[in-house]
């Protein structure tokens, strides 16, 4: 797979143009700080030899370089517009939506079809389950399915919490990865020792709440109440489709690598409202 083609599948549609233009706009940069660099190692290595010829052509004046400030200069230009080369070309696929109702504290959502692979976990913590059902997710977009295909990462890892559905009342979580637009009508089968199975997602609402720092078991639950009790304050009041009053899913946008500005949500489900055309749908995922 050649850079062009890279390119084109890990961005979404319209990207691939302005990824080569940027692309081609930063290779000519540092080509060009690349030479000065060049020349100018090479100019210091012969003074440092005394050479008379170049002492006599460039004496010592007690001021820059110029060719040493103009080649930092692009070499500032060239870093700049690498970073927007990873910004604009390194952008990942989300599930699309349109924000039709907004709070202070929270928003309604009508997401699109869509389709979701997903990890089923047994186990008492958030945290671990997450991190137990994102490794087989992992696995399984590396390579790990029937058609050997290598998937790009996407946006958000969702963990839906199911209380008392695990053993001996225990939560069960599924684990998720939305799919890209490459792969949703046709999702690759997972390898069965993963025991992944695609999530088909009806067009629906959901109710959203935004939280920064880590999602954490103790965290996560604080921020779901604090949705519930917006929601018992709203129009939405009723609109719930869950059986029980917390279970809910949290989207993590963010690698547990990155420490500052991290984005997470709480979902709920919303059902059997006609507010901001918010209609009766089914539930959050079809396992």
């Amino acid at each position: 797979m050649n850079l062009y083609s890279s390119i084109r599948f890990h961005t979404s549609r319209g990207k691939p143009v302005k990824c080569q233009l940027i692309y081609h706009f930063s290779l000519f940069f540092f080509l060009e700080c690349f030479t000065k660099q060049i020349a100018i190692v090479v100019v210091s290595n012969l003074r440092s030899t005394g050479s008379p010829r170049l002492s006599q052509q460039q004496g010592e004046t007690g001021y820059p370089n110029p060719d040493m400030v103009k080649a930092s200069s692009l070499l500032l230009v060239w870093l700049l517009s690498s970073l927007i080369f990873l910004q604009v070309c390194s952008a990942t696929e989300s599930p699309q939506y349109t924000v039709v109702h907004t709070e202070s504290d929270f928003e309604i959502r009508l997401y699109r079809d869509s389709v979701w692979m997903c990890a089923v976990v047994d186990d008492i913590s958030f945290d671990k389950a997450t991190k137990t059902g994102f490794h087989r997710l992992f696995q399984y977009i590396q390579g790990a399915n029937m058609n050997y295909s290598r998937i790009p990462m996407t946006k958000p890892v969702l963990t839906s919490i199911l209380p008392g559905a695990g053993p001996l009342g225990s939560s069960a979580y599924y684990v998720c990865f939305f799919l890209p637009v490459k792969f949703q009508g046709t999702p690759p089968l997972a390898l069965s020792e993963l025991n992944l199975k695609p999530a088909t997602w009806p067009s629906h609402c959901i109710a959203v709440r935004k939280f920064s720092g880590f999602a954490t078991d103790t965290r996560i639950v604080t921020e779901a109440k604090r949705l519930s009790t917006s929601l018992d304050m709203s129009p939405w009041a009723n609109s719930t489709t869950l059986d029980s009053k917390y279970a809910y899913s949290i989207a993590q946008y963010d690698s547990p690598f990155r420490f500052i500005g991290r984005v997470n949500e709480v979902w709920v489900d919303i059902d059997g409202s006609e507010l901001d055309g918010c209609g009766a749908t089914l539930r959050v995922a079809t396992y």
